[in-house]
């Protein structure tokens, strides 16, 4: 019983994290309408500062309690400095345009910060000593909890009463969700709804930073924490539905005691479960717990999809010419080779993506758990059957269509923001099975020693890829002027209108997923022979956001988009990456100026500059 106790405990505590970061996220999201993917940076700031205010700067402070506890609210107070600074530079210029510009731009935000920090702070962890007066613990039967836990099991409550009571018993408050709820008609009242959005940014970031910072008697501070810590925060607020504070708290509380639990119970299915849980609520509650109907966000409608060039044999002519370039790296050295296959296999994925995207706006932040579960079926066959590249590829497409066929029931359900976190939450799973399921994945040490390609063979392989990749580029041309490319369209444009036409629209989006899901199997295949290993990194978020990357730096609505991200995303990778050490920041601030100032990509810049003709 002491056992449970203190898990239960645990339970609360962490969820009293959660929170913090949920309801910061939660009021963002409520009055910008701006899914924020930066929201751990600030959570990582807020604990970096206070823990070298304590241990570097000012180490004295870290022997007083009241001390202690005031460099913590620096370290909020200085996330909400860095919050005002990007809601002024950043956030306000993304207000009303679709979500997915918000998320890659905000994700381009935490890559310039993290680099930011590393450079201010260093790249080494800072361990910031216990709370002065709660270094002891409470004895329970035969179990300790410390003190400094139940402190944090307090706080939540006590934040949660704070906002209520702010957002429901103060004019300001009244204005705040009045502009979550209809921002337009607030404006028509004569309200100005832009300082509202900087306060709710600001103070959003605070709670963040005050959440990384009351982690520092718990775990050192360093550059890892942000990627974790806003996965479940996502988590907590798709949970309990998003714009909700409320949700956020009963959600954080249901997803703090089944982490607990499942540490206890199932160590090594931790993840797994929380995701699961997430999963199983929107699939029972598709808003979340207490999530209810807002204005709606804008979508990709009204975008026309750009098949240039349109007459087919110049489009032939530009297909040869992109082969002729790739074929001339082959000739040119085993280092533009390999760096012209990364490109070819990330145009494939950036296909299978863009095919959701473009003519469906289906939102996918978790692509690479078919891209992922692709290289693994490949790998794993090869090895345990001693399948070759033909059949290897072939387990990989199938393994990926069969994914999507099973999870596409749940995940064609949703759109926007919950398809993207449902999706996430998929490719998590598998990437916490791939780490923990030794036996078959290899776990951290991977699949390795793979022989699907030789050197004999290499320069085959090397024309199979320039093949589908150019294949798969004519294949979305002519599924985007298809009869189901249409009818995805019409659903995306007018999902009343098409479902009054009888247009199934569950089924053409399952069929679309299941279409795209096997593309990206088979560039997860082509990556794992053409590599000769697998590592659970293919199923990580940042891979996903990579394909994001390369479909959105390109041009979501052109159909040579991909090409140009991927050649992009790989020069930027071997070319500033070995030169400079914050290439990463940099590529940030480079996406963030793309989705504020051209949305529609490097290929969209071709339009602007007047080089298309139309072709009758």
């Amino acid at each position: 019983m002491a056992a449970l106790a203190i898990a239960l405990l645990d339970g609360l505590s962490y969820a009293s994290t959660l929170f913090l970061m949920a309801s910061g996220l939660t009021l963002i999201f409520g009055v910008t309408r701006i899914v924020n993917f930066a929201h751990g940076s600030f959570f990582m700031l807020g604990a970096l500062f206070s823990a070298h205010w304590l241990v570097h700067w000012f180490p004295a402070w870290a022997d007083s309690a009241w001390l202690y506890a005031a460099a913590m609210l620096l370290g909020a107070g200085c996330a909400a400095l860095v919050g005002a600074l990007a809601e002024f530079l950043l956030l306000r210029r993304l207000y009303g345009v679709p979500e997915l510009y918000q998320l890659v731009a905000t994700f381009g935000l935490s890559l310039a910060l993290h680099d930011a920090m590393r450079w201010l702070f260093g790249p080494d962890e800072v361990f910031a000593p216990r709370f002065p007066g709660l270094k002891g613990a409470v004895q329970i039967g035969a179990e300790f909890f410390p003190q400094y836990q139940v402190l944090t099991i307090l706080l939540g409550p006590l934040v949660w009463w704070g906002l209520h009571g702010v957002l429901h018993h103060t004019r300001w408050g009244m204005r705040l969700r009045a502009a979550t709820l209809d921002r337009d008609m607030l404006s028509a009242l004569g309200v100005n709804a832009k300082p509202l959005m900087l306060i709710a940014v600001v103070l959003g970031c605070a709670l963040a930073g005050l959440g990384g910072a009351l982690q520092l008697p718990r775990e050192p501070a360093n550059l890892q924490m942000d990627v974790g810590i806003v996965v479940e925060t996502f988590v907590v607020v798709v949970t309990g539905g998003l714009g909700s504070i409320g949700g956020a708290f009963l959600a954080a509380m249901l997803i703090g005691q089944v982490h607990s639990f499942g540490v206890l119970w199932f160590p090594q299915a931790t993840l797994v479960l929380v995701f699961v849980t997430m999963g199983l609520v929107l699939a029972f509650r598709p808003r979340g717990l207490l999530g209810r109907a807002l204005a709606p966000l804008p979508q990709e409608q009204g975008r026309r999809f750009v098949p240039w060039p349109r007459a087919s044999g110049r489009f032939v002519m530009l297909c040869l010419l992109v082969g002729a370039a790739m074929g001339a790296c082959l000739w040119a050295g085993a280092f533009w080779q390999s760096l012209a296959s990364d490109v070819l296999i990330l145009v494939i994925v950036g296909v299978s993506l863009q095919s959701m995207m473009a003519l469906g706006a289906l939102v996918s932040f978790g692509h690479a758990a078919f891209f992922g579960l692709g290289a693994y079926a490949a790998a794993w066959v090869h090895l345990a059957w001693g399948w070759g590249l033909m059949g290897a590829l072939f387990a990989a497409c199938t393994a990926s269509a069969l994914l999507a066929a099973l999870s596409g029931a749940v995940l064609v359900r949703s759109s926007g923001v919950y398809l993207a976190m449902l999706s996430l939450a998929m490719a998590q799973v598998l990437w916490a099975t791939a780490s923990q399921w030794v036996a078959v994945s290899g776990g951290d040490n991977g699949l390795i020693g793979l022989q699907l390609v030789s050197e004999a063979t290499r320069t085959w392989f090397f024309g199979l890829l320039v093949l589908l990749a150019l294949g798969s580029v004519a294949a979305l041309r002519r599924f985007s002027r298809s009869g189901l490319g249409a009818s995805l369209q019409a659903l995306r444009d007018a999902p009343g209108r098409a479902a009054a036409s009888g247009l199934p629209l569950q089924k053409i989006k399952w069929m679309v997923l299941v279409q795209s899901a096997t593309l990206a199997g088979l560039a997860g295949g082509l990556f794992a022979a053409d590599k000769g290993s697998v590592f659970p990194s293919v199923l990580s978020v940042s891979t996903s956001v990579d394909f994001l990357l390369v479909v959105l730096l390109g041009g979501l609505h052109q159909l040579w988009g991909t090409l140009a991200g991927a050649v992009v995303m790989v020069l930027a990778g071997s070319g500033l990456g070995r030169s400079f050490d914050y290439w990463r920041g940099a590529l940030g601030l480079l996406v963030m100026l793309i989705m504020v100032w051209a949305p529609s990509g490097i290929g969209g810049l071709r339009r602007t500059a007047g080089w298309e003709r139309t072709h009758v």
